[in-house]
């Protein structure tokens, strides 16, 4: 018997992320809040061209920490959203006030969705 290892290399494919539960009295569709703040902060992120260790360092917040609040897995305190908007040069009402500006625009355009499904952003001319 040999017991040789295969130089090919064996694909295993990611697991589905299974759907987050929608929150009680949500309407469906509706984004969390931390989705919408962990956007902001990853796009001011790269808009400065830092990386996650970077920020996470100058916050004093661990870096799976902030990548988890990024993504809008993990519901952050005040404090730790201060601490990651100040890394940024953002204080924490600059941080909110961005992310309600992002709610407010997905809000529109959902409701201009459902006002015409049937459009779905593509339009014709004959």
């Amino acid at each position: 018997m040999s017991n040789q290892v295969s130089d090919e290399a064996r694909v295993v494919p990611p697991r589905p992320v299974p759907a987050a539960p929608a929150a009680p009295g949500a309407t469906p569709g509706e984004p969390l809040w931390r989705d919408l703040v962990g956007g902001v902060l990853r796009r001011e992120r790269l808009a400065q061209e830092r990386t996650l260790r970077e920020v996470a360092g100058e916050a004093r917040i661990s870096l799976p920490y902030l990548s988890e609040i990024e993504r809008g897995r993990k519901e952050a305190s005040s404090e730790v959203l201060a601490a990651a908007a100040g890394a940024l040069g953002l204080g924490l009402g600059e941080l909110l006030s961005l992310a309600q500006g992002e709610l407010t625009r997905q809000a529109r355009t959902a409701l201009r969705t459902a006002r015409h499904p049937s459009h779905r952003g593509l339009c014709l001319a004959a």
